[in-house]
This record gives C-alpha cells, sequence and structure tokens, in this order.
C-alpha cells in the first residue's frame, strides 16, 4: 500500500498531518499569517483537504494553538517532575531555565502561543500555563508573592532568548533569582521591636 493511500485510507492521521504544519507555520511565520494554502502545501495535502478537516481559518488556528498548548502543557508536567529532583532553590531553578533555553522548538512555540494570546482571548488560558505553574512550583517554598515576581523575571528571561543571540549564563539567572527570592535581612529598628513584643 502506498504512502498516499494509507492516507486517504486513516483520515484522523491527514488530520494530524494538517494540525502539525499549521502549528510549524504559526511558530515560523505567526498566526496571522496563516492560510489553508500555506498549510496545505507544508503538510503536502491537497488544498481541499484543510478546508474538508476545518471549514474556517479560525477552526484551523485553534487546532494548531491547541497542539502548541498541548506541547507546552507537556513541558509543563516535564519541569514538575524535574522541580523535585534540582529543588525550589535559585540554583535548582537556573539550571532548568537554562536547560530550557536550549530547546529552540520549545522557545518559539511559547512565543507562537503568547503572541495568539495578545490577539485572541481564547488563546490566553494557553499562553498563562506556564506563569501560572512556575508560581505554583515557587509559592509553597519562597511565598506568593516572590514566587510571581521570579514567574515574571523567568518570562523575561525566555523572551530575552528570543531576541538574542546567546540565552543568559546559568550563573546570571540563578544570581537574580536568589535575589528576588531571598527575603531582605531584618533591619536593626524590626528586630528591637520584634524582640520586645
Amino acid at each position: 500500500m502506498s504512502e498516499g493511500t494509507r492516507r486517504r485510507r486513516d483520515p484522523e492521521a491527514r488530520r494530524l498531518e494538517i494540525v502539525t504544519a499549521a502549528a510549524e507555520l504559526i511558530i515560523e511565520i505567526g498566526v496571522d499569517a496563516l492560510t489553508h494554502r500555506k498549510v496545505a502545501a507544508r503538510a503536502g495535502v491537497p488544498l481541499g483537504a484543510t478546508t474538508q478537516y476545518f471549514a474556517t481559518l479560525d477552526d484551523l488556528r485553534e487546532a494548531a494553538i491547541g497542539a502548541l498548548a498541548a506541547e507546552i502543557e507537556a513541558r509543563i508536567d516535564e519541569t514538575r517532575r524535574a522541580v523535585v529532583v534540582e529543588g525550589v532553590t535559585p540554583a535548582g531553578l537556573a539550571k532548568l531555565v537554562h536547560r530550557g533555553l536550549t530547546d529552540a522548538r520549545a522557545i518559539q512555540a511559547d512565543r507562537a502561543v503568547v503572541t495568539a494570546a495578545v490577539h485572541d482571548p481564547r488563546v490566553r488560558q494557553f499562553a498563562r500555563l506556564w506563569s501560572d505553574e512556575i508560581v505554583g512550583f515557587i509559592a509553597p517554598v519562597h511565598g506568593v508573592d516572590r514566587a510571581r515576581a521570579a514567574a515574571v523575571f523567568i518570562d523575561g528571561v525566555l523572551w530575552h532568548s528570543q531576541i538574542h543571540d546567546e540565552p543568559l549564563d546559568e550563573e546570571l539567572i540563578r544570581d537574580a533569582l536568589a535575589g528576588i527570592l531571598t527575603p531582605p535581612p531584618a533591619s536593626p529598628s524590626a528586630s528591637a521591636a520584634a524582640a520586645s513584643a
């Protein structure tokens, strides 16, 4: 059985090829530049196949964004397991963040989802997943406010990598996280007040 015959007889495989192609194009050219014609060419299917499975371009965009969101969710699960091993310390978190900076596909998928979320409220829940999960990892150890500040910093590190040729050094990330997560020493007057209470 030829590859073309197999694909025609497996509609779910063809649908997945179309969604995968659309997701790849969103990463490369952005969600607003997506067209049925470009997706069909990337997937190697007739133009009519894309409209057979996705009546509107919005339907196709939503399916592709959903596929990218699933990638992000899988990475969140992987990160959750890694946090258990590395620990919720500045050094452990910096190691995980720096490791993530070497995955170009993951960085591009994050950017595509966040960019789409700016224009599409339906996508914002996907875009928030990563930051919300980071807060969830850190808050039990360092408190919600410091966890949110660390999440904002980590988001910034990821975006920094999009516009610079070299990612930030792990040591720089570690030191910055230490500054965010370490509470300042109590002032002498506060210590005296606590002692006299």
